[in-house]
C-alpha cells in the first residue's frame, strides 16, 4: 500500500473548514476536479452513504464514488473513494491551531490517502512510483485549494 499524508494550517476556524469539506456546493467550488454532486443526501456525510460526484481526472470526465466510512463532525472525515480506476481511502482530520498574530483562529487540516501499490491502466499498470506521484498531487492540490477557498470565503 502507498500512503501519502500532508497537512496545512488554514486561517479559519474548524467549523468553517468542516463546512467546506462537507457542503456539496462548497466542495464543487474549491475542488477543481469536482464538477458537482449528482445525488447528495441532505444529511451528507454519514457513514454508509454512497454519493456520486461528476468529476474529471485531467480532461477525462468521470463519476467519483464517495462512501463515507467514519464521520466525527468538525474533527474527522474518512471515506472510500473511487475515481475511475483509482481507488483509495481518504481521511481528513481537523484540529485547532494557535491563532495567528492578529488573533484570527486557525485550523490544522491533515489529509491522508492510502492507495494500492499499482493501478491498472489500458495496456498495463502504473507502478508504485507513478501511483505515489498521482496520490501526492491529489493530496497537495486538495489541501492548497481548500486552504485558499476557506481563507478567501470566511
Amino acid at each position: 500500500m502507498i500512503t501519502v499524508a500532508m497537512s496545512t494550517v488554514i486561517r479559519a476556524d474548524r467549523s468553517r473548514v468542516w463546512r467546506a469539506l462537507t457542503e456539496p456546493a462548497e466542495v464543487a467550488a474549491w475542488d477543481e476536479s469536482v464538477i458537482g454532486a449528482v445525488d447528495p443526501p441532505p444529511d451528507y456525510p454519514q457513514p454508509g452513504q454512497h454519493v456520486r460526484w461528476r468529476a474529471r481526472l485531467g480532461e477525462v470526465p468521470l463519476i467519483l464514488h464517495d462512501r463515507p466510512l467514519e464521520v466525527v463532525p468538525g474533527t474527522k472525515l474518512r471515506a472510500k473513494i473511487e475515481l475511475g480506476l483509482f481507488r483509495f481511502d481518504e481521511t481528513y482530520t481537523l484540529a485547532a491551531a494557535p491563532p495567528d498574530e492578529t488573533g484570527t483562529p486557525r485550523t490544522r487540516l491533515a489529509m491522508r490517502l492510502v492507495a494500492a501499490n499499482s493501478l491498472p491502466v489500458v495496456g498495463g499498470v502504473l507502478e508504485p512510483t507513478a501511483v505515489t506521484k498521482l496520490a501526492t498531487s491529489l493530496v497537495d492540490g486538495a489541501l492548497k485549494a481548500l486552504r485558499a477557498w476557506c481563507e478567501a470565503h470566511p
